[in-house]
């Protein structure tokens, strides 16, 4: 009897080449699954189970996981303002770790004894999907035929040629993963540190001119309407900005980034409602968090993006971050404005009850109400006293700062 395996399947050109390899030449009863974290229409997803079944798998599974992928892990994503080197959302690192914690469960539900995926062997993913299955499932046989077998993606058309299958060598060109908190696109512009991705490449093509302003609602960090209209979880908000300002080729960028095993990457992304939610996020928080608040979160912020980057999720520690960030956002609520423009955007300003910047206390650089003049020669004197000590013993030490 054949060995279950199950498959994390896409539909792109890896994951047909893992379906035919391990049926036909490995004799794997295989079972794919796709993981919808954002990225397909209904009937794509119709197209890919469709595409499986061609492939001659014995079951496919289609998990819906959007609003389960934001309560998760994007909800704290936001409430950190996570860009990876100041660049990148982690679109794809991100929902692969949702992807590899539900293909673990349904490996555990069917019984199988083997796990697949199509990841090569010189990116992040292939030790995000291993970490998660050897946390998760311990002792079930991870099989990577892409990595494995050190496959070009010329040699990948060539074999599925020989099987049957056509696949379009245009479109393969380019590895695309669509999902919720945006999208990457991965190419021969991206393999050197020297090229752009041509406008053909971009899922979404810049199809609006002029100007347009957006109210983004956020209710304790996230967000909750746009314009005028709210929504029943955060997940619908997010794709609602992201049809009102993707087609502006807003949130375009390539990222330079280290990968886990050690070398650069350079991927191509487009992330136009992540990137306007974060810096607007980003502004809100500003108004109406105190200076340590934001020291704090920027820190803990920054280490749990980069530890979510290499795949610990599972970390406890993630846990402990992600209770301080929700506690963080108790008073971020209010309206943040933008301005969307062809290829950029600007945040105009915002409203809050919390606002701090409150002109009952001053108004910066003009008038103060809080305090005195001599209170302030006061707080300066014993302010610098410290340092003032320093210097007074040690007069060379700062000739060269003079």
């Amino acid at each position: 009897m054949a060995k279950k395996i199950v498959l994390g399947f896409s539909g792109g050109l890896d994951t047909t080449f893992c379906a035919k390899y391990l049926s036909e030449d490995k004799g794997f009863e295989v079972h794919s699954i796709i993981v919808d974290t954002g990225g397909f229409s209904k009937e794509e997803l119709t197209r890919i189970e469709a595409h499986a079944r061609s492939l001659g798998v014995a079951s496919h599974t289609t998990i819906h996981a959007v609003e389960g992928y934001y309560d998760s892990i994007i909800r704290y994503l936001i409430f950190g303002n996570v860009l990876k080197n100041n660049t990148y959302p982690l679109s794809v690192s991100a929902e692969r770790l949702s992807q590899a914690m539900h293909i673990a469960e349904h490996v555990k539900k069917i019984g199988a004894e083997a796990v697949a995926h199509g990841s090569t062997g010189a990116g992040n993913d292939q030790v995000r999907f291993d970490m998660v299955f050897h946390i998760l499932i311990p002792g079930v046989e991870i099989i990577t035929p892409i990595r494995d077998l050190k496959l070009s993606r010329e040699e990948e058309i060539a074999y599925l040629q020989t099987k049957g299958v056509s696949m379009n060598a245009e479109k393969a060109m380019y590895s695309i993963n669509k999902g919720l908190w945006g999208t990457s696109v991965g190419g021969k512009e991206t393999l050197s540190s020297k090229g752009i991705l041509p406008e053909s490449a971009w899922p979404t093509q810049m199809e609006r001119s002029g100007s347009e302003e957006v109210i983004l609602r956020f209710t304790k960090g996230e967000l909750t309407g746009v314009n005028n209209q709210s929504f029943e979880h955060p997940s619908k908000a997010i794709q609602h900005l992201q049809a009102i300002a993707g087609p502006y080729g807003i949130g375009r960028d390539i990222h330079v980034g280290d990968t886990i095993i050690g070398i650069k990457g350079r991927v191509g992304f487009e992330a136009a409602a992540p990137m306007v939610i974060l810096k607007s996020h980003h502004a809100l928080e500003k108004h109406v968090l105190t200076k340590w608040q934001l020291q704090w979160k920027d820190t803990l912020s920054q280490f749990y993006g980069n530890w979510l980057h290499e795949g610990q999720i599972l970390d406890p520690v993630m846990r402990d971050i992600e209770a301080f960030l929700t506690r963080s956002q108790e008073n971020v609520t209010g309206n943040v404005f933008i301005l969307l423009q062809p290829y950029r955007f600007q945040v105009i300003g915002i409203e809050s009850p919390h606002d701090l910047m409150n002109s009952r206390f001053g108004k910066y650089g003009e008038m103060n109400s809080g305090f005195t003049g001599e209170d302030v020669r006061g707080f300066s004197k014993i302010f610098g006293n410290q340092t003032v000590i320093w210097n007074a013993v040690n007069p060379q030490k700062n000739n060269d700062h003079a």
